[in-house]
């Protein structure tokens, strides 16, 4: 013993005099425990909820007052003709309301040229069949602009849980044919993980035929479409 340990004190003396380098190696294992298999389930939800966005736009009013004015009784009149027709007051909301100068450059200067006002109100309407007769409302009132309608799932909480249900079934059918192919036993599942990918809003965009105020144009024909709700989840099992 004594001879050895002399031998490696002179072997590691000659190394470092000598100024020798000599390989290390380093190992690492991991040994892998556990089986992660992704699954996916999706639900088809025709959307419950319509939001039509109705606009108000006044153009060159001598005075801010006189387009206040304008914009007011127009706005007014739409509430009223939303309320007869069984819209909620909750679900009218103003956006958007500003009034500005209009500027026109004449002799090296800009002076004022009248004003520009305008307003946005959001109409949520919680029977899409609905979607047509409100527009047909809003333009008779006034409205001389429609910016858009879409179509949402109000609660989309309601569906994710059938969404969720089949992704943790694709993902147990996935981790048996895995498990299969590869010779090995799953044991218990140890973790969960569910993603939830970003759900698209369908939009429906109005043009401007036929949708003047009082127009006399037959309502447009709204439909709502359908929206994909999706769920991700990844299962993580043991293996024995």
């Amino acid at each position: 013993f004594v001879v050895v340990v002399f031998i490696s004190l002179i072997a590691l003396y000659l190394v470092k005099f000598f100024d020798i380098s000599y390989p290390l190696t380093l190992v690492t294992t991991n040994k892998s425990t556990e089986l992660a298999v992704v699954g996916e389930g999706k639900v088809e939800v025709t959307p419950d909820t319509a939001y039509i966005d109705a606009g108000i736009t006044v153009d060159r009013v001598s005075s801010v007052a006189e387009a206040q004015k304008m914009i007011n009784e127009t706005n007014n009149k739409i509430i009223i003709s939303l309320r007869k027709i069984g819209i909620e007051k909750a679900d009218i909301k103003t956006l958007n309301y500003s009034i500005n100068p209009n500027y026109k450059y004449e002799n090296n200067e800009n002076r004022v040229d009248g004003y520009n006002g305008s307003v946005t109100i959001e109409i949520k309407v919680r029977d899409p069949q609905l979607a047509s007769k409100v527009i047909e409302t809003v333009t008779s009132a006034g409205a001389n602009q429609i910016q858009g309608s879409r179509f949402v799932v109000d609660k989309p909480e309601l569906y994710r849980e059938e969404a969720r249900n089949t992704a943790i079934k694709n993902a147990k059918d996935q981790a048996q044919k895995m498990a299969k192919n590869l010779g090995i036993k799953l044991g218990k599942i140890t973790n969960i993980v569910e993603s939830l990918s970003n759900q698209p809003v369908l939009y429906k965009t109005m043009m401007a035929e036929g949708i003047g105020a009082g127009g006399g144009v037959g309502a447009a024909q709204i439909e709502p479409g359908s929206q994909t709700i999706t769920s991700v989840i990844t299962l993580y099992f043991e293996k024995k």
